[in-house]
């Protein structure tokens, strides 16, 4: 058991037999009263996100997660395919509502973290920052604006992100896969 003091962002814990993970954790001391912990939670099989309000005294279980390391091999007809790093041979097949939430980065051969529960993989968390081609560039037109201007591009995944003018088709742009912004052009196009 953990109790709710000892849990910070990130914490897993098993609600109700399903794992949530802590997204957001508040303690909030009210005058002559008590105080509670206004939190956040995740639903990590359905992805929904509940707030609740506990008191200083509840606890809970804690999930028994085992993180590893696999690697996105194909996505086919709704169905993603991930494969052990250690062992190509143990493959693991996810439905496009898994992987709702990193599809639009996710490129062949790419590591992810994945959680495990009971030997099914939960969720999966991708590489803070990735590399990524530009596929499809509108021309930065010069004069276009008197501050630094942004533009919208399509990158390799499929994704649409915002970047600066001066980047052109086929150039490799650093993304915040947390949340989905363009952080610096790596290589230029040649």
């Amino acid at each position: 058991m953990i109790s709710i003091n000892a849990c910070k962002n990130g914490t897993i814990i098993l609600l109700d037999g399903a794992p949530y993970e802590f997204t957001e954790i508040q303690h909030v001391h009210m005058g002559r009263g008590g105080s509670s912990v206004q939190t956040k939670i995740r639903n990590l099989l359905t992805g929904q996100v509940l707030s609740r309000n506990y008191k200083e005294s509840d606890s809970f279980e804690e999930a028994d997660i085992e993180k590893r390391k696999v690697m996105f091999l194909y996505g086919h007809r709704g169905e993603y395919v991930f494969s052990s790093v250690t062992n190509k041979g143990e493959r693991y097949t996810l439905t496009e509502e898994q992987v709702a939430g990193i599809k639009r980065f996710l490129t062949a051969n790419t590591e992810v973290e994945a959680l495990f529960l009971d030997g099914h993989i939960i969720t999966l968390k991708l590489p803070i920052k990735m590399d990524l081609v530009v596929k499809d560039a509108p021309p930065g037109i010069k004069g276009d604006t008197a501050q630094g201007g942004t533009k919208a591009v399509v990158l390799e995944t499929g994704a649409t992100i915002q970047v600066p003018l001066f980047i052109h088709e086929g150039d490799v742009v650093r993304v915040n896969t947390e949340t989905g912004e363009y952080t610096e052009r790596m290589t230029k196009a040649k």
